[in-house]
C-alpha cells in the first residue's frame, strides 16, 4: 500500500487531530492539535479532524460539538473533517466500522491475526503467574496455533473469541522527531488484541488503519501513546505500508500543573472551556500554549497564527514537560486584550456582560452605547474579560439595586469622609458643564487645594460613594459617563446611609 511519493520530502504534507470527546477538551491535546496545524499550514499541507468515536459509552454528540467549537474558537481551521467531508472520509470512526471489518478480515486470511478464545480469568491468572515468576505481563499467545478441533471445543462451549494481530520477531524501530530513534523488542511486546468479541475495534486497529488510508504524514500526539507505536507500525507493516511511507512521530511531554504534579482532567485549569469561561482570549492561548514546550528561537514571546505558521518546525519541540504558569499566561492575556481594537473589546467583552445580568441579550441601544463608552476606559486594567462585569456594574445596574459595598463602605466612607463628600457633592452640584476636565478641576480644587487631602484621600470617598468600590475605570471619566443626576445621588445616599454608620 505505497503512497504517492517515496519519502517524506516529496509527499504532501498530512497531519491530522483525532480527539475521542468525551467531555472538555485537555489543554494537552489543544497543543497537539495546534502543533498539528501549525505544521500543516507551515508545510503548505492539509490538515484532518477525525473523531475517534467507537466507544460509544465515553463519546457525546454534545462533546463532539464542544471539541469542534473550541479549535473554532481557537481560529484553528481544517481542510477535511466530519462536518466539512473530504477524500479520505468518512471523517468519523463509527462510520468507518465495515473498513476496519474489511482489514481484521485480511489479517485473519493471511495469517497476521488470529482468534482468541481466551476468557478474562483465564488471561487474569496467566498475569499472576507471571507476576509470580517475575516475568514481564502480557498474553503468552495461547491461542497462535490452536487446532480445528481445539477451536471446535471452544465454539461449543459458547466462547465468543476475540482477534489478536500476531506480533512479529524481531524488533520495531521508532524514530521520534524529539527522541530521536527507540527501539521496542517484540519480546516486549506482545500479541494484541485487535477486534472485541462483539467486532467492535480497538484503538490500535482503527487508528493505523486510518492514519494509513488517511495518507497521514506527520502524527503529533502525547508521549503516553509512544508505547502503542510500535503495534500500530505492525500494522501499517501488513496493510503494505512501505517504511518510508510510514508517518514522522512527534510524542510531546506532559503539561504539567502549576505545582508540578500531573494536569489530570479533574483539575480545573485542565479543560479549554475553562480558560475561554475565564475570560482567556482565544490568541492568548495559542500564544501560550505554542510556547509551551516549543521556541521559535530568540527571546520571541510573542505571537500570533500568522507568526507561529511561518516560524513553526516540529525539530523545535522540546522534550521537557511543559508547566503551566498562570502569571505568564496572565501577561500573555492582558497584552492581548490591549492590543484588541476598540469594537472588537466591546464585542469580546459582551457575553461576560451579559451573563453577569448587566447587558440584556442582544443589548439595549442605550446599553451598547454605554458599554462602547466605557470599555477603553478598563482596558489597560483587564486582565481577563471576566473582570469587566466588576468594573462596569455601576454604569449599568438600575439605580435601586445599586449599592455600595458593605467592606469598603466601613473602610473609606469613614466619618472622616463626610467633609470630603459633602464638599465634593456642592463642587459638581454647581458645575455648568458635565465634562471629564470640569469634573477634574472642580474636584481637585475642592477637595485637593481648599480642603487639603491628598488625592488618595480627596478622591477614594467620591470613587466608593459612585461606583460602590475602589476598584473602577478612571473616576473622572467613570463620573462622565455616569451622568451628573446619578453621581449626585449616589454621593447623598452615601451621606445618608454609609457615612459614620
Amino acid at each position: 500500500m505505497a503512497r504517492e511519493g517515496s519519502s517524506r520530502g516529496s509527499t504532501p504534507v498530512r497531519t491530522r487531530f483525532a480527539p475521542s470527546p468525551s467531555g472538555d477538551l485537555h489543554v494537552g491535546n489543544i497543543r497537539t492539535a495546534l502543533y498539528s496545524w501549525a505544521w500543516a499550514r507551515h508545510c503548505g499541507g492539509s490538515f484532518v479532524v477525525r473523531i475517534e468515536d467507537t466507544d460509544r459509552s465515553r463519546v457525546s454528540p454534545d462533546a463532539v460539538a464542544g471539541t469542534l467549537g473550541a479549535l473554532r474558537w481557537l481560529g484553528l481551521d481544517w481542510d477535511e473533517g466530519p462536518d466539512v467531508g473530504g477524500e479520505f472520509g468518512p471523517y468519523r470512526q463509527s462510520d468507518r466500522l465495515p473498513l476496519y471489518r474489511e482489514w481484521v478480515d485480511r489479517f485473519l486470511a493471511d495469517g497476521t491475526a488470529y482468534h482468541c478464545y481466551c476468557s478474562q480469568e483465564e488471561l487474569d491468572g496467566e498475569r499472576d503467574e507471571q507476576r509470580t515468576q517475575g516475568l514481564p505481563s502480557g498474553y503468552a499467545g495461547n491461542c497462535r496455533e490452536l487446532t480445528t478441533a481445539q477451536v471446535t471445543a471452544h465454539r461449543r462451549e459458547g466462547r465468543r473469541p476475540v482477534v489478536r494481530f500476531r506480533m512479529p520477531e524481531g524488533s520495531t524501530v521508532v524514530r521520534d522527531t524529539i527522541r530521536g530513534e527507540i527501539v521496542f523488542d517484540h519480546a516486549n511486546v506482545p500479541d494484541f488484541v485487535v477486534q472485541r468479541s462483539d467486532g467492535y475495534p480497538l484503538y490500535n486497529l482503527a487508528v493505523s488503519v486510518d492514519d494509513a488510508m488517511m495518507r497521514i504524514t506527520h502524527i503529533v500526539r502525547g508521549d503516553d501513546l509512544l508505547a502503542s507505536t510500535p503495534r500500530q507500525i505492525a500494522i501499517h507493516a501488513a496493510m503494505g505500508v512501505a517504511e518510508a511511507d510510514l508517518p514522522v512521530y512527534t510524542h510531546t511531554p506532559d503539561i504539567l500543573a502549576a505545582d508540578g504534579s500531573p494536569l489530570s482532567s479533574w483539575h480545573k485549569a485542565a479543560g479549554i472551556s475553562w480558560y475561554r469561561d475565564q475570560g482567556y482570549l482565544p490568541e492568548a492561548m495559542v500564544n501560550y500554549l505554542a510556547l509551551l514546550g516549543w521556541s521559535p528561537g530568540g527571546d520571541r514571546e510573542e505571537l500570533t497564527l500568522d507568526a507561529l505558521v511561518e516560524s513553526f518546525d516540529l525539530e523545535r519541540v522540546g522534550a521537557t514537560a511543559g508547566r503551566l504558569d498562570p502569571r505568564k499566561l496572565d501577561a500573555i492575556n492582558g497584552d492581548k486584550i490591549r492590543a484588541l481594537p476598540p469594537d472588537d473589546l466591546v464585542a469580546r467583552t459582551m457575553p461576560f456582560l451579559t451573563r453577569a445580568g448587566l447587558v440584556s441579550e442582544p443589548p439595549t441601544r442605550e446599553q451598547a452605547r454605554t458599554v462602547a463608552s466605557a470599555a477603553p476606559l478598563i482596558q489597560e486594567r483587564l486582565v481577563h474579560l471576566t473582570e469587566a462585569a466588576g468594573m462596569l456594574a455601576f454604569l449599568l445596574v438600575p439605580e435601586h439595586v445599586f449599592d455600595v459595598d458593605p467592606e469598603e463602605a466601613a473602610r473609606i466612607l469613614t466619618e472622616d469622609a463626610k467633609a470630603v463628600l459633602e464638599a465634593a457633592e456642592a463642587a459638581l452640584r454647581a458645575l455648568p458643564k458635565w465634562t471629564d476636565e470640569a469634573i477634574e478641576r472642580a474636584l481637585r480644587r475642592t477637595l485637593v487645594d481648599e480642603l487639603g487631602r491628598r488625592p488618595k484621600r480627596a478622591f477614594g470617598p467620591v470613587r466608593v460613594a459612585a461606583t460602590g468600590s475602589r476598584v473602577s475605570p478612571p473616576l473622572f471619566e467613570s463620573l462622565t459617563l455616569l451622568g451628573r443626576e446619578r453621581t449626585l445621588a449616589r454621593i447623598r445616599r452615601a451621606l445618608d446611609h454609609h457615612v459614620g454608620v
